[in-house]
This record gives structure tokens, sequence and C-alpha cells, in this order.
């Protein structure tokens, strides 16, 4: 949800039971416009909270002119000291694959995984119980990438390409009509497309190339897990 518009977009939200406390509303409000500034953010969005069994994690994202460049994660414990988060890889996502469970609400605390290595000595080869230490900061980074990667969604027309390539916030967009909401061909994965580029001309023939940039969700297979 944009930081502009963040107290009717939570009021929206707290249908769910996940609401946030009258001081949690106003704390928020004040330091997203302070941090839209500091960074010089075109755009701040609060990404939602991840519960710990300590704390919670405050996560906003900011985004720059170009709406599809990557964007910067922070994080609070108390909404009003911001953190920025380091960008997601390959590696954190198949270290911190191992950690289950609840978060514990502490950046510093350390998972310890016991994993086998194999170890060379001269011709000889062993296997070693090694004990690896991961960060929750690093667990945290993997996570919201995960989950942004999969249901981070925007409706058709929000965005817009330029014909000089950056993609630009739609001012003119008022949402969807009824019968337009309701198909899954009406929204876009917010992030770059991989589906798209393996479209022949034929199936793109009938796409805007100035709204239908992203990958759709029309032909989604959900994961389901083991």
């Amino acid at each position: 949800m944009d930081a502009e518009s963040l107290l009717l977009s939570l009021e929206l939200a707290s249908g769910s039971g996940q609401g946030l406390s009258p001081d949690r509303r106003a704390s928020l409000l004040t330091s997203l416009t302070l941090v839209k500034r500091d960074y010089r953010f075109d755009r701040v969005l609060f990404w939602g909270r991840i519960l710990g069994l300590v704390a919670d994690y405050y996560i906003a994202q900011g985004l720059s002119e170009d709406q599809l460049a990557p964007r910067k994660t922070l994080y609070s414990l108390n909404c009003m000291e911001w953190s920025l988060l380091p960008p997601a890889t390959e590696e954190m996502a198949t270290q911190t694959s191992v950690v289950k469970g609840r978060f514990m609400g502490d950046p510093s605390h350390e998972y310890e995984h016991t994993e086998v290595q194999k170890v060379n000595e001269g011709e000889k080869v062993f296997e070693e119980e090694v004990v690896v230490q991961i960060k929750e900061e690093t667990r945290l980074v993997s996570v919201i990438d995960q989950i942004d990667k999969a249901v981070a969604i925007v409706p058709r027309g929000a965005l817009f390409k330029t014909p000089f390539g950056s993609i630009n916030v739609n001012r003119t967009f008022e949402g969807l009509s009824l019968s337009e909401a309701k198909k899954l061909s009406s929204y876009f994965h917010f992030k770059e497309p991989v589906e798209l580029k393996n479209k022949t001309l034929l199936e793109k023939a009938d796409m805007d190339p100035s709204l239908d940039f992203m990958d759709s969700l029309e032909h989604d297979i959900p994961k389901v897990e083991p």
C-alpha cells in the first residue's frame, strides 16, 4: 500500500483482524514520509508486517521513478527507525531454505543448522558434520523476496510503459471495472517479465505494449507444497 494513502489502506485491510494500533499508524505515517525524503524515493510502499516471537518486523519498500527498477527494502521494529536490507541473492535463498518455524524478531539472532560436508584429505574422502550459522536478517531478506516474486501484483493499467522504456505510474488510472476485476488476465506480477519474453509475435498481436509488459496471472499454476 502506498504510504501517501496509508491510513485509508490500513482501514480497508483491517477487516482481516490484523490491524495496527493508532500509535503504530501515526508513527508509520510520519516515518515513511521521512524515509521517502531521506532516501529520495519516488514512492514508498508499506509492504506489511512479519510476526516474530520477540518483536514484529514492519517492512517498507522504496521505488524509483522507473517502477520496475530494483526496489529497496527496509525494516523497522518500532515503526520509527528503519534499516536498509541488502538485495536478495540465490545463495541467500539456498542458505535459508533449511530454516523453519517462526521468526524470532531479532535481526542479529543466528539459527544453527547441521549439514554433512565432504572433506578431502589426500586421497581419502570422508564426511564431516559442520554447524552452519544463519542470521535472521538474511532469512528476512530471502522470505520477502520470495513473497514478492510469488504474490506482488498490480492491476492492468496502473502502470504504463513509456516509448523510452521506463515504467511510470498511470495518474489517470481509477481502478478496474467490475467485469475486468474478475479476470486473472487483468492482473500482472509486479516484476520483470519472464513468460512474456517466450511468447510468439502472434501471441503478442492483441497486446498493448504500453500496458501489457509484465507477466499475467492468467496462466499461473499454483505451487503445491508436499
